[in-house]
């Protein structure tokens, strides 16, 4: 941790990317013939005292005896009055080669470092990053799971969107599943015990007649004696007691 910490302060002092340096009071007189001593400030932190110009300065000689010099300077390398200027940081290895280290750009006096390629690409790529995790973390917010439903999304406004839209009265069935299999079966009992009389195989031609198996009726005669059976032999009836018999009385 103290390694880490270490190293993100050391970033952040050398890493001059997102500050910027602005003295008010130069701002009106600037052109380029002191703009670099406008850049040489002590309180700009873009410059460095141990570069050639500083030496130069303190030895009061012109910039040109720089050429002959070894080490890194500062030079004006682009002027646009009244409003930019380009400085550029380069190493000094003989009066004809340079290496550029680092671009510098005054805007209406606030100094800037130009970012490197490197820099550039690196920051895009960062935000390409960021926006994509961001929308992947949106979008995991908007899941739900569920053991026995699984995998949906929810949204925020979905919530609204269901209060706001009209309830529509949900249509009843007329039957149920066991209802329409249980009414099947009772309709296919009672056509086997009563089959059509008529069977037309297609449309325009005649029925045709389907014998059916009825059975036989008893006569009407024997009908007729069965009602009259029960009226001839009626239940008997209770035995009635006898009258007493008369005797005759001796005198």
């Amino acid at each position: 941790e103290y390694l880490t910490s270490k190293m993100a302060s050391v970033d952040l002092r050398d890493n001059l990317l997102g500050i910027s340096w602005v003295d008010s009071g130069w701002v009106p007189i600037l052109n380029p013939g002191n703009v670099l001593d406008y850049f040489s400030e002590r309180s700009n932190p873009f410059y460095d005292r141990a570069c050639n110009n500083e030496m130069v300065k303190m030895q009061r000689l012109t910039l040109d005896h720089m050429n002959q010099m070894v080490g890194f300077e500062y030079i004006l390398l682009h002027a646009q009055e009244p409003i930019l200027y380009i400085i550029r940081k380069q190493q000094r290895q003989s009066p004809t080669q340079v290496v550029p280290l680092a671009d510098f750009y005054i805007i209406a006096g606030v100094v800037y470092q130009a970012p490197d390629l490197g820099s550039v690409i690196g920051s895009r790529v960062l935000s390409a990053v960021h926006g994509v995790q961001s929308a992947f973390d949106e979008a995991m917010s908007y899941c739900r799971y569920h053991p026995s439903k699984g995998y949906w999304w929810h949204f925020k406004d979905q919530d609204e969107r269901e209060k706001t839209k009209p309830k529509s009265k949900k249509k009843e069935e007329p039957s149920s599943l066991f209802q329409r299999q249980r009414v099947d079966t009772l309709l296919l009992d009672l056509r086997q015990k009563f089959p059509p009389a008529f069977y037309q195989p297609k449309a325009g031609e005649k029925p045709i007649p389907v014998e059916v198996k009825k059975e036989p009726e008893p006569p009407a005669e024997a009908v007729k004696q069965e009602e009259r059976e029960p009226a001839k032999n009626p239940a008997p009836a209770a035995p009635s007691k006898a009258p007493p018999e008369k005797r005759a009385r001796l005198q």
